[in-house]
């Protein structure tokens, strides 16, 4: 698409890329009276959410049911049937399903008395009124999120159903139609499950403050802040990418949204310098497929993460530091790596925005620093997010060319209900997942499986342990292809998480649960980078020109730190600063990042000089050994890293004299 050029993509060329590889943003294009009614109805949508978040949340399933009547009856409106539909007219039986989703979901506030102080089965109506809300989220969740999770439903609710006639481990007694139909919609087991609660609670609050945050200008600042700090360095444009995709992710909730907006910039600049089209559409889709893992948002799942993994916030947000600087430091080094290798300098100076420009808009970074603040001291996810919405408002009216005005409050208003479309489906899709497993026992199932697996192949407990946490990674990868960041996360840490948790039990080892999660978490985000599903990767050679399948392959390449990193939290859980000291988890951080320089070396084939193939693999050999965090291994490393160190510089300073003599 781009490749005829070096300009940045329009508008409609990134919604055009949007539409191809992001479910969530393949929405019609209305106008005239429908347009408004929808528009109202978003809006009514955050008046709900914000009223509820200020004076105190509704009962459970009345606040879940409201919410997911808003999502439901608006996908229907916004989100065609089919592909290559017309995008200017809603046919019929949309409204139908739009009429039908408000009947659904309304059900619950009108018959919320009889309903929880009813005992046993559930009556016909009933059982009419939970299979429709079962098909209408299915259904809502393929048009908004995706086929992968409607189908991964589809199939864990005939698992429900036939359990008797399933040979081996996995057989149980089964449920009937009734019991599956009262489970999943009326108790809070299924659609109406922790998933939904944590999309009606913190994550639509949080995906609010960050349409907020968008209406001042904040985007294009992270750029210019970006240049102005990388640009002038080494492979400049590169650098700029990685800063501005960092940023970026803390307040978006998708690699391939973030890809896109902030590759149409950094993308055409990468191939003016001289970054080849799969180097530069690889390092634009790493960087901003680890903006899912950047705190302090996450790309929402760090909410999810509250509820699935029982941990504060804080602890959350403080163990994903240190493996996100380690992913974001091991891109900068293999592009560092890259530009010295092929000569590529930095941007002119005239391309460059001035200091005094850049910190003319500092101020738009405070409420990020505020979130963090809110949460630091211990005040609820959902006051810290109404606090960061006000001030966001208030810091806007700093400078006119960022201020919110009453337009843009109700344009934020809008595009944050938009962007919560997708979340409540997947949530209430992944709720079906959830409640099936739940009533099933099928985790543990699972988990005791792949250790069984690992144990027949394994010759000691270590090598079991190993085997466990690869067979957990490929299962995460392969269960997050095509998935948004929540319901990736829901997805793998119902279905692939036990595995490790089983770990505990069979081999009496010790693994935090927390850095369960995030092992799960880590190669469920990593799937939009590896082939062959690899969306990120995909929508950044669509900018790009490249090819999509070496584009991912090299966004796999510089991603390497999101396939190294989790399996060494896991078996040393420093990485995470879980009962760790200060001092331990500084030398960590400091021998993780000379690890990196050396992998990031061994990967791209230069340090400071072009290395040999073997020398290639004692690079990355030693980087392994300095990121684990054991005494033991930091020496050995540390010794073969100085080793090569000096032999780089002598080899270097041998090769300039003989060019000099020779010259």
């Amino acid at each position: 698409m781009s490749d005829k050029n070096n300009d940045q993509l329009s508008e409609k060329e990134q919604q055009e890329l949007l539409e191809k590889y992001d479910a969530e943003s393949k929405t019609r294009n209305l106008k005239g009276k429908m347009a408004h009614v929808i528009f109202l109805g978003l809006i009514a949508f955050s008046v709900f959410q914000l009223y509820t978040g200020v004076f105190g949340q509704l009962t459970a399933y009345i606040q879940r049911t409201i919410h997911l009547g808003f999502a439901l009856s608006l996908i229907f409106l916004l989100f065609p049937a089919v592909r290559g539909m017309k995008k200017d007219k809603i046919p019929w039986y949309d409204y139908v399903l739009m009429l039908l989703s408000i009947l659904v979901c309304g059900y619950w506030p009108v018959f919320y008395d009889t309903l929880v102080q009813q005992f046993g089965g559930i009556s016909v109506v009933q059982m009419f009124v939970g299979g429709l809300a079962i098909l209408l989220v299915l259904e809502a969740a393929r048009r908004a999120v995706g086929l992968p999770i409607t189908i991964i439903a589809l199939i864990f609710l005939g698992y429900a159903l036939l359990g008797p006639n399933i040979p081996g481990m996995f057989a149980h007694r089964g449920l009937s139609l009734e019991q599956l139909i009262q489970s999943m919609f009326f108790t809070t087991e299924g659609i109406l499950g922790t998933p939904l609660q944590v999309s009606s609670t913190y994550i639509f609050l949080f995906l609010l403050f960050g349409a907020f945050l968008v209406q001042t200008g904040v985007g294009n600042y992270f750029n210019d802040l970006a240049i102005s700090i990388a640009g002038k360095r080494v492979g400049g444009p590169a650098k700029v990418a990685i800063f501005s995709s960092a940023l970026n992710g803390t307040i978006s909730g998708s690699s391939v949204a973030n890809t896109v907006t902030t590759g149409s910039y950094t993308i055409p600049m990468m191939k003016k310098l001289g970054y080849r089209k799969n180097f530069a559409g690889a390092v634009e889709a790493a960087a901003s497929t680890g903006g899912q893992i950047m705190p302090p948002i996450m790309g929402a799942a760090a909410f999810l993460m509250i509820e699935f993994a029982g941990e504060s916030y804080w602890n959350i947000a403080k163990a994903a530091i240190i493996p996100a600087i380690l992913y974001f430091a091991g891109i900068w080094i293999m592009t560092h790596f890259e530009a010295k290798r092929t000569g590529l300098t930095g941007l002119p100076d005239e391309e460059i925005p001035s200091k005094i420009t850049v910190l003319k808009k500092i101020h738009l970074l405070m409420p990020i620093l505020a979130i963090v603040y809110f949460l630091f001291i211990g005040m609820s996810v959902e006051r810290a997010a109404i606090y960061g919405i006000l001030a966001t408002v208030i810091v806007s009216l700093f400078r006119k060319d960022t201020r919110i005005t009453p337009a843009k409050f109700i344009v934020a208003l809008e595009q944050g209900a938009r962007t919560a479309l997708g979340v409540a489906a997947a949530t209430a899709c992944a709720g079906i997942i959830v409640g099936v497993v739940t009533k099933t026992g099928l985790g543990l199932k699972l988990g005791n499986s792949l250790v069984s697996i690992a144990g027949t192949i394994a010759t000691s407990p270590e090598i079991q342990l190993m085997l466990t946490l690869i067979f957990t990674m490929i299962t995460s990868i392969i269960l997050g292809m095509g998935s948004p960041t929540t319901a990736n996360y829901i997805i793998t840490s119902t279905i692939a998480l036990p595995a490790i948790v089983a770990l505990n039990d069979n081999l009496d080892v010790a693994i935090p649960i927390l850095a369960a999660h995030m092992f799960v978490f880590y190669f469920g985000i990593v799937a939009d980078i590896t082939p062959p599903v690899a969306l990120a990767a995909f929508a950044a050679s669509g900018i790009s020109g490249g090819e999509p399948i070496r584009t991912g392959a090299n966004a796999a390449r510089l991603a390497i730190a999101a396939f190294i990193i989790p399996y060494m939290f896991v078996l040393n859980p420093t990485l995470l600063m879980i009962d760790s000291t200060v001092l331990e988890i500084i030398f960590a951080l400091f021998t993780a990042i000379l690890g990196m320089i050396a992998i990031g070396a061994g990967m791209i084939g230069y340090w400071y000089r072009r290395i040999k193939w073997f020398e290639r693999i004692l690079a990355i050999v030693t980087g392994l050994l300095l990121i684990y965090p054991e005494g033991y291994s930091d020496t050995i490393g540390f010794v073969l890293f100085a080793i090569q160190l000096v032999i780089q510089f002598i080899s270097r300073d041998k090769s300039i004299q003989r060019r000099k003599t020779a010259s």
